[in-house]
Formats: C-alpha cells, structure tokens, sequence
C-alpha cells in the first residue's frame, strides 16, 4: 500500500519455530493470512524465542527451522510488500514489554489458563515447569500489545490467552490512568482442528502425524494411504460411518466441490464406496494443491539471500513499531530515564 499513513486494522499472527509447517496449519490460518493481507496491516512472527520454552535443550532446531517456515510463508502466497515477516528474538521490546508485564499479573493467574493447564498436562511437567513456558500467556501479551494489534487469528483452545492479554491491558491502562494499549480480538477459524492421518490427534509436528506443505508427492500418497477411516467397514458392500473417518474430515476441508462431497458420503453410508477409491480422490485433490506450493518453496530455498534480505526488513519494520509502543508504555509507567 503506497499511503503513508495505514489506517487498515492490524493483525499479529505467527507460528513457533519447531519444525516447517504441515496441512493443519494451511487450513487453520495459513489460508486465511493470505486472503487478510490487502484488508489489514499485517505482521507475520516467527516465534523462535517462544520455541525455546520447551525446546532449551535444542537450539540449533530452534534455529534452523526460522528460515523453514518463512519460506513455508512465502510458498503458500504471504506477499512481503503486504505482510511484514519478522523474526522474535530480534526485536528486543519484546522481552521488555514481558519483563514489565509480569509484574502485573500473579503465578496463579497464569497456572488457572485453561491452554497452559492442558499443554502442562500433555507434555507431563507437572512441578517441572519451565518458567519460560508457563509465562508464556504474558509474552504473548508482549507480542500483541507491542504491535498494538487489534485481530489475532488464533485456534479455539488458543482464545483464553487472547482473554488474559486483554486482562493484562487493562491493568496496565488502569496503571497510567489511559488507554496506552488496545485490546485485541480473536479470530477462531471456521475449520475445527485438521485431525493427524492417524485418528487419534490433532496433526502435529511432534507427533509426526502430518502431511507437511513441503511433502513429495510419494509422502502424500503414502499419508493418504495411512488416513484412518471406519475399522467395520470392510468390505465394499458394508455401510460406512462418516464420523471420525478421517478421509472425510480432510475432504471437508480441501475440496470446494461440496456436491460432489455429499455424493461421496452417501455413498459410503449406504454401502458401495470402497476405502480405496475414496482415498483416491482425496489423493488427488492434496496433490494438486500441494504441487505449486512445493515448486514455489523450492524456487524461493534456493534463493537464501532473497529470503534473508525479506527477513531483515520485515524485522526492521517491526522493531520501529513494537519499540515505539515499549517507549510509549515506559514514558507513561513514569521509569526513570537517563538523559
């Protein structure tokens, strides 16, 4: 946008950097990132500071998967005229906007967030938390505040740590006695969470359950393959059930035909749609969304200059926002300065 003044609404979206991205992350906010970027100002995060929480142990991972989903974000269409890309722990205000932040808001407060109860319960902490993990609700309030944004595209089990963001806000705008900082809305995608081939999870890196953005063409028809769909239907003739068959899940999700959807599923309902043919055409339609994606990650992976040069300067543009906020919020809190 050639103005100089952008008066579009501002979304702060972002991935960890854990490993490149997979189908689940395309149809949860991949997709929709793409089609915001003309309508807000948008700032894309690649969140390798908040990687480290639960992954201290291997930074080098941390590190080299940075460059992984940036070029995941450029394959899948993210434009970086339109949507700045920027890197975490090179933007400083950050982390002192979490340093402050954390004298407003109690340890109780943050092991009562229902995301951070369940990722306690799944990872197995129990009393072995890092801090860094369970402070994560208030460094994400440091992202958010710092680029004054106002939509962040978020799944469900995401919305309470937009809630204690907006929390957070408030204390801090009660603190100075005005409106400093603006709360933030979530943006809950309409598509649930895309299930693994497997079944039994939601599809995840660390579970290897995934079909990533960046998968040969034999992976996707291997994944496919694998897809869990109804153990009780086995043989062509059987009625087949709908609910909980992956295959299905994924058809609902990537194929724009819904007549051709519904012709599927009742045919499999009333008998005659072998598991094998319908796999097939949920073969083909990933293939074909997925081949261009592939070729245009390629294309920018071997051009690691190009991808840095966008790196530094979505970076830049970050940290010129995000600091002027911390400069705000400092001026306004009354710290002492040295002039």
């Amino acid at each position: 946008m050639s103005s100089s003044i952008d008066t579009r609404p501002v979304i702060l979206t972002g991935d960890r950097t854990t490993g490149p991205l997979h189908l689940g992350h395309y149809v949860g906010s991949l997709k929709s990132r793409v089609a915001l970027q003309r309508s807000h100002r948008q700032f894309l995060l690649l969140a390798d500071t908040q990687a480290l929480t639960d992954n201290a142990h291997d930074p080098e991972k941390v590190r080299r998967n940075v460059l992984e989903v940036a070029l995941d974000y450029l394959a899948v269409g993210i434009d970086p005229v339109e949507t700045a890309i920027c890197v975490q722990s090179a933007l400083p205000a950050l982390a002192e906007l979490t340093l402050l932040y954390m004298n407003f808001v109690t340890v109780g407060r943050l092991e009562r967030n229902p995301t951070i109860k369940t990722e306690i319960q799944l990872r197995g902490f129990e009393r072995d938390i890092p801090a860094g993990f369970l402070c994560y609700p208030v460094a994400q309030a440091a992202d958010i505040t710092a680029f004054k944004a106002t939509v962040v595209p978020v799944g469900e089990d995401q919305a309470p740590l937009i809630e204690q963001t907006n929390e957070i806000v408030r204390r801090l705008n009660r603190q100075v006695g005005r409106d400093i900082l603006v709360e933030a809305e979530a943006m809950v995608p309409t598509v649930g969470r895309l299930p693994g081939v497997d079944g039994k999870a939601k599809m995840s890196k660390s579970q290897g359950n995934g079909i990533p953005l960046s998968a040969s063409p034999d992976h996707i028809r291997d994944a496919v393959r694998r897809m869990y769909t109804d153990p009780d239907h086995i043989r062509v003739s059987d009625p087949g059930r709908i609910e909980g068959n992956v295959v299905f899940t994924y058809l609902d999700a990537f194929c724009d035909d819904r007549q051709f959807v519904d012709e599927l599923k009742a045919r499999y309902r009333q008998g005659g749609l072998g598991d094998v043919t319908l796999k097939r055409h949920l073969d083909g339609i990933l293939q074909a969304l997925l081949a261009p994606i592939r070729e245009r990650r390629a294309r920018f992976a071997s051009e690691p200059d190009y991808v840095m040069g966008i790196l530094r300067e979505g970076t830049l543009k970050a940290r010129e926002r995000t600091e002027a906020t911390l400069a705000e919020l400092r001026a306004a809190l009354g710290l002492f300065t040295l002039t």
